[in-house]
């Protein structure tokens, strides 16, 4: 299939192309266009309401799971989609924050999502505040059945966490890395013993532009939609122009390019995580 990689890692796995809602009105006449890996694909609903999904002529495997679509571009899967076992949990409000493009490498913005070092200087008055700008030390393991990245024990003071939170507190994190381009972060709820979810899943355009899809799976009895997306959306839009702004736009696993701190434990996981699946989209070759 011509896409513009080889990269098994991109090629027979599920990548997101974008929300369910987005095929309304369509039809095998009318489709919709979505840009996946440097190609436009056409999607559309059959007459049961089965999402459909082809290259030129060439039919690609194509699910609707949890709210958004998913395509594997090889149409040979190695794994089936991960569990988002929040999804639809009763009580739980399901939010898609929208699609917000970005010029970089998605890896590069998985990672940025995993760091919480640069809450303080970066979300000062949200997620972060100075002088509370150190990292305590937390958990980071792969685990073997999932081979997913887990890390737990994260805590940081923050002064606004979510848009339900109107003071200052020890917001406790725990974030897991499912595929190079998902994520997800469970962090402390206004409901107590609970925990918010946010998936984030990125629909990788090219090697350095991507658009990221935000997903709210969260107890929150006060604020509106508008005020949950408002939310994520100035938290991303903090995050957007420094991302941009990167010396290297694609992610690099050579040691050497960068040097990692204590509050980089789970990037420094990841980025092995990586080099061990032989990740090349996205990456920044070698000096």
């Amino acid at each position: 299939m011509p896409f513009i990689t080889d990269d098994p890692n991109m090629l027979d796995d599920w990548l997101v192309v974008g929300p369910s809602a987005a095929l309304a009105g369509t039809s095998d006449a009318q489709p919709r266009t979505m840009r996946l890996l440097g190609e436009m694909l056409q999607l559309w609903t059959d007459a049961t309401g089965t999402p459909q999904c082809r290259l030129g002529t060439q039919a690609v495997l194509i699910q609707s799971r949890y709210g958004y679509l998913w395509v594997c571009p090889s149409g040979h899967p190695v794994r089936p989609l991960f569990d988002f076992p929040e999804y639809g949990e009763p009580g739980r409000r399901m939010v898609d924050c929208g699609g917000i493009g970005v010029a970089v490498s998605g890896l590069r913005l998985i990672e940025n999502f995993l760091d919480m070092a640069h809450f303080p200087f970066v979300h000062a008055g949200f997620l972060g505040q100075v002088p509370h700008t150190e990292v305590a030390k937390y958990q980071v393991q792969v685990d073997p059945a999932t081979q997913e990245i887990w890390a737990t024990d994260c805590r940081f003071w923050q002064p606004r966490a979510s848009a339900a939170h109107d003071s200052g507190s020890e917001v406790v994190y725990k974030y897991r890395v499912m595929q190079p381009l998902t994520a997800m972060l469970y962090k402390s709820s206004s409901r107590a013993g609970e925990l918010d979810a946010i998936g984030l899943f990125l629909q990788p355009l090219d090697d350095e532009h991507v658009i990221a899809h935000t997903l709210l799976a969260c107890y929150d009895d006060t604020s509106s939609d508008a005020e949950l997306i408002a939310f994520q959306q100035t938290i991303f839009g903090q995050d957007k122009p420094i991302l941009e702004n990167h010396a290297f736009k694609r992610m690099p696993l050579e040691g050497r390019a960068e040097t990692p701190t204590r509050g980089d434990t789970t990037s420094v996981t990841y980025r092995r995580w990586l080099r061990e699946r032989g990740m090349r989209f996205g990456v920044r070759e070698a000096a």
